[in-house]
């Protein structure tokens, strides 16, 4: 059974519903945002004492705080951590990273600008609100560029299944999302990922700007592909989050040039 801890825990809930009594394996993908937030680390916690005693806890993600770190201990025995580059590097193989000094009222015409000139077999655009990813969406299909959106504010889960399928599936090339989708969607023909809004601290979720951009470039050069990510910068606080980017994972990111090479981040004929 793969699935969200609400989605799980209302099969759960249902007097002829989900069974978890001969579960072996209880696995826990992207564990620190499960586990960061009270409301969902008590979904997970109610899904895990409904599976026997008697079972094997792996839990993953590429960014895991110390403070989350001691949660994950809580739901293991004697545990065996495994660590991989320890989060000082950015590794990201294959992956071309640069920005963009622009002001606010300059990024429309600078992504329709890359999305005209730039070679790509799919693109994610990440913003940091649910009504800036609609509009955005709204303004690229009056341009006549092939997008589609997806975020919480689609309730209907029918909806938001029928247009990720479609993205997915290659019927919509570029896709406006907010950081619902920075984590756990692998799509193998994406190749550019588009920072319109450089991503900030999350104070609720405690997530740190450096966390959210790992996740949100990492959607493009998957499967051993290459890849290009372009960061917006135009405000105090993004240059903030650009500095801790650089910092963290030890990496100095350029500015974008007036020409890239399509072989740096395209595989060609």
């Amino acid at each position: 059974m793969v699935g969200t801890p609400g989605r799980i825990k209302d099969l759960l809930s249902r007097p002829d519903g989900l069974k978890l009594d001969k579960v072996k394996f209880f696995i826990l993908d992207e564990c620190d945002k499960m586990l960061e937030q009270t409301d969902m680390r008590a979904d997970v916690q109610k899904i895990f004492v409904s599976t026997p005693v008697e079972k094997q806890v792996m839990m993953f993600s590429a960014t895991l705080s110390p403070e989350v770190r001691a949660v994950c201990r809580k739901f293991m025995s004697d545990p065996m951590e495994i660590h991989i580059d320890e989060q000082k590097k950015l590794t990201l193989h294959g992956l071309v990273q640069y920005f963009v000094r622009l002001k606010p009222e300059e990024k429309n015409r600078k992504l329709t600008d890359l999305l005209d000139s730039l070679e790509f077999n799919q693109v994610i655009i990440f913003v940091s609100k649910v009504v800036r990813a609609e509009e955005l969406n709204r303004l690229l299909q009056e341009c006549s560029f092939p997008s589609t959106t997806v975020h919480a504010g689609i309730k209907d889960q029918t909806e938001r299944i029928k247009r990720y399928k479609a993205f997915k599936e290659f019927s919509s090339r570029i896709l406006v999302t907010t950081d619902l989708f920075g984590r756990g969607i692998d799509i193998e023909r994406v190749n550019i990922v588009i920072n319109y809004d450089f991503p900030q601290e999350s104070g609720r979720e405690g997530e740190r700007a450096s966390d959210a951009y790992l996740h949100r470039v990492g959607r493009a050069g998957r499967f051993g592909t290459k890849g290009l990510a372009i960061s917006f910068v135009s405000s105090e606080e993004d240059e903030k989050a650009l500095a801790e980017v650089q910092k963290r994972f030890e990496m100095h990111m350029p500015e974008l040039p007036d020409k890239i090479d399509q072989k740096d981040y395209m595989k060609t004929a």
